[in-house]
């Protein structure tokens, strides 16, 4: 015998809020960039490590330049959303501590959909440009390798971050 559920509101059939189960999916989907973060940065270390050393033996790895700029795209963009999920980032708070516990919460709630908006542009104009240079068919100068994959990255990790500053918007307006 199947049960049936009743919905309410923003509900779904497992009785699970759809906003919950969108941001587990970000979170998840975040997670995941943020390990492709960390293989990147592993690789360009190994890779810089690799090239000193052999560069002694006058056989420097051809590329070594390009590669480690595109995998710091890679480290760079796909890195935001988690680290913004773990408030890792910086935050220069000297002159917002001056104010009340409600005109913090209230900056807290204005910066995040400002710069939602600012990554959401940064998306958009990413996808845009990436579009551009696929059809264009720009490599780069040593190894030729296609960039706009590079890009298309770049705009999936602005999308993320720009995903994870309106869930913070949309929690700060409902606490207030």
């Amino acid at each position: 015998m199947v049960q049936v559920k009743r919905m309410k509101g923003n509900e779904i059939a497992g009785g699970e809020n759809f906003f919950t189960r969108v941001e587990r999916s970000v979170r998840a989907t975040s997670r995941l960039c943020n390990w492709l973060a960390i293989v990147s940065v592993t690789v360009m270390m190994i890779l810089t490590v690799c090239d000193v050393v052999l560069r002694m033996f006058r056989r420097p790895i051809t590329g070594t330049y390009e590669i480690v700029g595109l995998l710091g795209a890679v480290f760079i963009s796909f890195s935001l959303a988690y680290t913004s999920m773990e408030h890792g980032h910086i935050a220069v708070d000297f002159l917002i501590r001056r104010f009340r516990q409600k005109v913090q919460r209230g900056f807290e709630g204005v910066t995040s959909f400002v710069c939602a908006a600012l990554f959401g542009l940064a998306t958009w104009q990413s996808f845009v440009f990436a579009a551009h240079i696929r059809q264009t068919g720009e490599v780069s100068l040593t190894l030729q390798v296609p960039l706009y994959p590079f890009v298309y990255g770049m705009a999936i990790g602005c999308g993320l971050l720009c995903i994870v500053l309106l869930f913070r918007f949309v929690q700060w307006v409902s606490k207030s």
